[in-house]
């Protein structure tokens, strides 16, 4: 696991080793291990690498690396599991070390680009450069689980796997998108392809970006389609018996597991007690010939601590466990920092739970599993079966009657505060968190018709956002109809947070927490095989009972009793709307100074105020709202305190940094 970045320039760069040395010294935290950069003064084009050791610890691992023949040239971000494999079918080879970047540099000059790519199994980003021919390559894993930025500024081509390699090129220009902030408003995090700055992208999952110069667009090429994956999933489903199909997706997650076990490094998980985390810890126990070393995090408050589920799952299959209780002092601490590490705005507020089971897992371990996916693929969110349910009753109901008992049900959700009190009276099997916010979401779905909409609608946070944020513009669409093969609306729904929610929202959230502190997080469920077999299985499959995620709960079942991790999804959320008006209060009235809004000039501060003052005097739970705004404004502010930071640095001596050849 690496930090990349690099840069092609159509006019001379000065001093361009020292420019690449503070690209990726931006990036120091997602490679402590090792740094290189090499320049190729006739083209203008730079690489440069952070490395966090993982596979092939010696120098043979160093990158930027060079194919055999001297015609390629890459840095890379992520690991190739099955590296081994692709080797053994390269016998002509004369092999230098271990490490997966020169197998993968073998294959390419085999195979070609794609016909390599095609065959790794992994998560990777990485910017290979074609001497020959003159081009430069980004390609980005599958399903996105390591991130790829690019942009274009001044003649200068950036690129980089987070923003701050690309602010730290000289010519980078840092315009902020106020569309790209009405979007993080609406959904907490800002789709792809767009990123926080104009004329910046983030390369979408699955694709290979080809530039012929670095003022030129670029080639787009999918190699790899989610969508193409569920339609062709539908039209030919998994044909065998039920326990067929549950003994395919064991062998399955069996193998992308045991390949996610290669490490030179201690390898851990980490475990939530839920479904998905539990089902990973199993199987990696299940696969070791030693206690698998697993994390968890633990809160104070009762509603929002889910540490014990962990402990007993944790003590029946054996691990060797590891559990922090933090006090809200002490997990706030963090807090001011998060918008350092996740690079441009964002706002789940799980980010903070992750960060810290990071830095947990960071003390004995250097590689961690996780079980982010599954939900995605087996149907975990409640969205998931309620538009579905919604979808149906807006098919059969007359469109009056649906008006009828959409007031009746709004009427009936009452005061938030109050149905989280009687919330928490009733048996654990019954509690949902949240529930008068989530019902005033799911209500108002009785008067849409379409799904797209709906789902729209569900995501959404500020629906008002490009009224919210002065000069946005016209909101654009981003989760329409996604597969031209018709898909059933649960299906339609888990393809949408296949696309958009997990590779912006939930693997950003892992990727930056667990990079923050150099652990490298593998996720065996995201595993393209598993993917691809996952949309063949059968809808009856993944639901039942209104239940989802059946068939991992039975799989699970074979390894853990049932009564350890049957129970309400929750999530693993913090208690942000109670802290906003207990200790966060000062840092959040400070961010949200209706004067300073005015002063930036990028949101209404009367609208923002009025919602702080609903919250503050308890008139609805608007913390997902405030949230989002405050990690806007704390982004803005360290932005601030960067470009200070950046001017007065330049202002002093250059260092001197010889260029890798």
């Amino acid at each position: 696991m690496c930090g990349i970045a690099g840069f092609w320039s159509a006019k001379d760069t000065a001093e361009p080793a020292v420019v690449l040395a503070e690209m990726t010294d931006a990036l120091a935290h997602r490679g402590p291990d090792d740094q290189g950069v090499w320049f190729d003064p006739a083209t203008g084009v730079g690489l440069g690498h952070r490395r966090l050791s993982i596979l092939d610890l010696s120098q043979e691992g160093h990158q930027p690396m060079f194919s055999a023949t001297g015609r390629y040239a890459i840095v890379f971000n992520g690991e190739v599991y099955n590296f081994k494999e692709i080797r053994s079918r390269l016998h002509h080879q004369r092999w230098k070390g271990n490490s997966d970047t020169e197998v993968m540099l073998a294959a390419i000059e085999e195979w070609g680009l794609e016909g390599a790519i095609t065959r790794f199994i992994g998560m990777f980003a990485f910017a290979l450069w074609d001497r020959h021919e003159k081009q430069l390559h980004l390609v980005r894993d599958r399903v996105g689980i390591k991130p790829l930025y690019f942009g274009c500024s001044k003649g200068v081509l950036f690129f980089g796997s987070e923003l701050k390699a690309l602010q730290a090129h000289p010519d980078f220009t840092a315009e902020i998108d106020r569309s790209s902030i009405a979007q993080m408003l609406r959904y907490s995090y800002i789709p792809a392809p767009q990123a926080i700055f104009a004329k910046t992208y983030k390369l979408s999952p699955g694709n290979i970006a080809t530039f012929i110069s670095p003022t030129s667009d670029p080639a787009m090429k999918q190699y790899w389609s989610v969508q193409q994956v569920a339609s062709d999933g539908a039209n030919q489903q998994f044909a065998g018996e039920e326990h067929e199909c549950l003994s395919r997706l064991d062998a399955l997650l069996r193998d992308a597991i045991k390949l996610r076990m290669i490490a030179d490094v201690p390898v851990g998980a980490f475990l939530s007690g839920g479904i998905d985390s539990s089902l990973v810890v199993a199987l990696m126990q299940s696969v070791s010939n030693r206690s698998v070393r697993t994390y968890s995090i633990g809160f104070d408050d009762p509603s929002y601590n889910e540490a014990h589920h962990a402990k007993v799952v944790a003590e029946h299959l054996g691990t060797s466990h590891n559990e922090l209780f933090l006090t809200p002092e002490e997990a706030l601490q963090s807090i001011p920092d998060l918008p350092a590490y996740y690079d441009e705005p964002f706002a789940d507020a799980s980010q903070l739970p992750t960060l810290l089971v990071s830095k947990l897992a960071r003390t004995e371990v250097t590689v961690a599993l996780s079980g982010d996916g599954g939900d995605e693929l087996f149907g975990g969110y409640t969205r998931h079966m309620w538009l579905a349910k919604i979808a149906k009753i807006n098919r059969v109901v007359p469109s009056f009657a649906r008006a009828v008992l959409c007031r009746r049900l709004g009427q009936a959700t009452g005061d938030w505060e109050l149905s989280g009190r009687v919330i928490s009276y009733l048996p654990p099997l019954l509690r949902i968190r949240n529930i008068g916010a989530k019902t005033s979401k799911l209500v108002p779905l009785l008067l849409l018709n379409d799904t797209d909409e709906m789902y729209d609608r569900v995501i959404t946070t500020w629906c008002d956002a490009t009224e919210v944020v002065c000069g946005a513009g016209e909101a654009r669409p981003v989760f329409r109809s996604l597969s031209e093969n018709a898909l059933d609306t649960f299906s339609n729904v888990m393809l949408k947070d296949l696309v958009g929610y997990l590779p912006d929202g939930v693997l950003t959230k892992v990727d930056r927490a667990s990079m923050a502190v150099a652990l490298e997080a593998r996720v065996p469920l995201l595993d393209h095989r598993v993917v691809e077999f996952a949309w063949s299985i059968p809808v009856q499959w993944k639901i039942r009972s209104g239940k989802g995620k059946w068939l991992l709960r039975k799989l699970l079942s074979k390894y853990v009793p049932t009564r350890l991790f049957e129970r309400p999804k929750s999530g693993f959320g913090v208690p942000i709307g109670t802290w906003l008006r207990g200790p966060l209060r000062e840092w959040a009235s400070d961010l949200l100074n209706e004067n300073k809004l005015r002063r930036e000039g990028f949101l209404n501060a009367r609208r923002v105020t009025a919602v702080w003052n609903a919250h503050l005097n308890g008139h609805g739970d608007w913390q997902q709202h405030l949230w989002c705004v405050l990690m806007f404004e704390a982004w803005l502010q360290k932005q601030t305190e960067r470009a200070f930071a950046r001017g007065q640095s330049r202002t002093g001596p250059t260092r001197q940094i010889v260029s890798a050849s």
